[in-house]
């Protein structure tokens, strides 16, 4: 049975840093792109940052710079590390592990950025 379980989430200030993680269990994970996606309040979910299964990585332009997308296979944990963090970042964050045929959604998390 194939699981992604998200975490990390909570409640920070403008400027302030969160680290998620998404463990994956079911898979064999080191050879699935990873996608971290998130989706806010009356607006569709959109792709933040995504990591090949060689490393490579993308980010959402509205993030580059202060979002980095990381694995460790052997934790069977993908990260997203969230520096400089906007109160437009609020939404529940989503990973997403993937093949040319499958898909798996964890059930996301919160981020929520306020003073």
């Amino acid at each position: 049975q194939v699981q992604l379980v998200e975490s990390g989430g909570g409640l920070v200030q403008p400027g302030g840093s969160l680290r998620l993680s998404c463990t994956a269990s079911g898979i064999i994970f080191s050879i699935y792109y990873m996608g971290w996606y998130r989706q806010a309040p009356g607006k569709q979910r959109e792709l933040v940052a995504a990591i090949t299964s060689g490393g490579s990585t993308m980010y959402a332009d509205s993030v580059k710079g202060r979002f980095t997308i990381s694995r460790d296979n052997a934790k069977n944990t993908v990260y997203l590390q969230m520096n400089s963090l906007k109160p437009e970042d609020t939404a529940v964050y989503y990973c997403k592990a993937s093949l040319p045929n499958i898909a798996t959604w964890g059930q996301g998390t919160q981020v929520t950025v306020s003073s």
